[in-house]
């Protein structure tokens, strides 16, 4: 039988009953073969925390660093507090091997055929009167080989047949190139030579030089001022040999210029 109590509940009379006792489980679990392995294995998070704490960066900053996902590569010095032999045996952070930097090899040649230097101006019209007779050589050969007789080359009447400035007739040869060049301006030797004549020309070049560079090759220069050189004087290329005039059969200052080959008159443009 039960009683009631003032505030409604029922107590029970009779003993209260035993407790149950608690079952008590004898089977052992399975022992994990690897789990030994993990325990002495720390995350990437430790590490990071752990070594920052070792080398001073301070526990609070390593994890900071670990938190945003950095990589820390630290070398870390031989007599320092953490080795690179105590991290490995920890299982911590490796000292990290410092990146081998490799720069890229630069060629050097010494070679004296790789010196480029400023050759003789003459050794092409040397090379050319050398190898074989000035009447063989050809045009293609011979380009570039004499020196321009005036610093401004400035053509008002080419070489060949034209309509002559003096009587007009028709069917005039020219025998050289005419320049333009105001009277008193320096004319130059175009190469190497002897001079031949130093002179009046009597049929219409007036003043008039005549260098000799040999093998059969002459160059003229006519209607002069006045002559430096004098016969027989050896001129070198560049040299200033005379002074462009009127002088002769010449209607105003120029500088005609002939190139000879065994005696005969060609074009100079072939040369220059």
């Amino acid at each position: 039988m039960t009683t009631q109590t003032v505030r409604g509940r029922r107590r029970a009379t009779g003993p209260a009953p035993e407790p149950r006792p608690a079952a008590v489980v004898l089977t052992e679990r399975p022992r994990d073969a690897h789990r030994d392995e993990r325990r002495g294995r720390r995350s990437p998070f430790r590490q990071v925390t752990d070594f920052a704490a070792v080398s001073g960066v301070g526990q609070r900053a390593g994890i900071a660093l670990a938190a945003t996902g950095l990589v820390l590569t630290v070398a870390v010095p031989a007599t320092g507090p953490v080795t690179a032999t105590e991290s490995a045996r920890a299982g911590s952070v490796s000292a990290a091997a410092q990146p081998e930097v490799k720069a890229a090899a630069a060629e050097i040649n010494f070679s004296r055929t790789a010196v480029t230097t400023k050759g003789d101006p003459d050794s092409k019209l040397k090379q050319l009167l050398s190898a074989q007779s000035v009447g063989t050589i050809t045009r293609a050969a011979s380009a570039g080989s004499l020196g321009a007789p005036l610093d401004a080359m400035v053509t008002v009447s080419p070489f060949g047949y034209r309509v002559s400035p003096i009587t007009g007739a028709v069917g005039d040869f020219h025998r050289g190139q005419d320049y333009a060049a105001q009277c008193g301006t320096a004319v130059r030797a175009a190469a190497s030579g002897t001079v031949t004549f130093s002179g009046w020309h009597p049929y219409g070049g007036g003043n008039r030089v005549v260098i000799d560079h040999g093998n059969g090759l002459e160059t003229t220069y006519n209607h002069l001022e006045s002559s430096n050189v004098r016969v027989g004087q050896q001129v070198s290329r560049g040299d200033v040999v005379a002074m462009s005039g009127t002088t002769g059969a010449s209607t105003g200052c120029h500088l005609h210029f002939e190139v000879m080959v065994n005696g005969e008159v060609v074009d100079p443009l072939g040369w220059l």
